[in-house]
């Protein structure tokens, strides 16, 4: 309504004005002092974040980029539109890049790593970063199913060079669509800028003409997307800590009823808790579970999965670079034994389409464990 009111919708303004209410400059500023970096910059989607993110760190076409099996299709086709070359890696039970499959797919040509924080849980960045560093490659973290998640005291998206983040719908907060980038790095923040809005300089109060140093697109968030985020992000700790309570009360309510046991966090109490993901022994047990709950194992749930995306494998065949379903039998296997159980995120896309919500109270959190358990038994 602040935006509405006076009719400011795009996001500049003069900032001296008081009827110009800057909810994407505040937002930026806010979500860069939460990350502890000195620069953040709205974007349009999460899938423009990683896509500028690229090409702001000179990424050329013809480079390779490290990615996990297991993230959304976005990271793919990000490398691809900036020309790049998206090498898939394994995963291992934390669902995340697996650190002890990087280093022997890395080439003359590879120039990136993306960690993709996968369901909001951190990748093991200690292992990753010191690989990234022996072999001089730059690391963009693919921080959009991680926004307000900390590894080891440290906010996600601030170990590499570049941190991307989603506001999407399905995400930890949201403004049903939009982005966020951040960096330590000023040279890395002025050209991601540029690459968001036609060149220009960042933080231009109204039009700026002949100060344009780089080509650009449009990247742009509006003024009501940045106060949806705005008063999203200033809830972030609350949803988070909510839906860390909330999983460990699930968690202790389904503990050892079925031959499963649960993924890995990296950082127990740092990760989002958006979801609870239960590994079982036997695909065909999982199976069984998720058909008596209405839901589906990892592997069958979408455009999350390396093996579900036909354009992609497509795209890469014609050029010459396989990635067929099995080609990554670790992954395969992993997903394949995989449930989903949602707790913040409800999302059939991520297989999470049975579980309970940030709503739910402690008699339905406990109805949904007796109807797992009893689909374990």
């Amino acid at each position: 309504m602040d935006v509405m009111k006076t009719g400011y919708l795009s996001r500049y303004g003069d900032l001296s004005d008081p009827s110009f209410t800057k909810k994407v400059y505040t937002l930026e500023k806010e979500y860069a002092a939460y990350c502890g970096v000195p620069y953040a910059l709205a974007t349009s989607s999460g899938t423009g974040s990683i896509l500028i993110s690229l090409i702001a760190m000179g990424l050329k076409p013809g480079d390779e980029v490290i990615v996990p099996a297991y993230t959304f299709v976005a990271t793919y086709t990000s490398c691809i539109f900036a020309g790049c070359i998206p090498v898939l890696a394994e995963i291992d039970e934390s669902l995340t890049l697996n650190p002890a499959d990087i280093e022997h797919r890395i080439t003359p040509r590879t120039k990136a790593i993306i960690p993709v924080h996968m369901l909001g849980n951190p990748c093991n960045m200690d292992a990753i970063m010191p690989i990234a560093k022996k072999h001089n490659l730059l690391v963009l973290e693919d921080a959009c199913q991680a926004g307000g998640a900390v590894y080891k005291g440290k906010k996600l998206g601030t170990f590499g060079q570049m941190g991307a983040f989603s506001l999407n719908v399905y995400k930890t907060i949201t403004a049903g669509d939009g982005g966020l980038i951040i960096t330590s790095d000023e040279e890395l923040y002025q050209r991601a800028f540029g690459l968001h809005d036609q060149g220009h300089k960042p933080l231009r109060a109204g039009l700026e003409v002949g100060k344009r140093s780089i080509l650009g697109l449009n990247f742009r968030v509006n003024e009501l997307t940045g106060a949806v985020a705005l008063a999203q992000l200033r809830k972030i700790d609350r949803i988070t800590s909510t839906l860390r309570e909330k999983k460990v009360k699930l968690k202790k309510a389904i503990a050892g009823c079925g031959p499963f046991h649960f993924r890995m966090i990296n950082d127990e109490t740092g990760e989002c808790g958006t979801l609870c993901s239960v590994i079982f022994d036997r695909k065909e047990k999982a199976q069984i579970v998720a058909s008596k709950l209405g839901t589906k194992t990892v592997d069958q749930s979408g455009w999350h999965v390396y093996a579900n995306m036909e354009h992609v494998l497509n795209y890469l065949k014609e050029r010459g670079l396989p990635h067929s379903p099995g080609a990554y039998p670790v992954t395969d296997d992993i997903l394949s034994r995989t449930i989903n159980i949602s707790v913040g995120v409800v999302d059939a896309g991520l297989g999470s389409a049975w579980g309970i919500n940030i709503d739910s109270n402690d008699e339905e959190i406990n109805a949904k464990a007796e109807e797992f358990r009893n689909a374990c038994k």
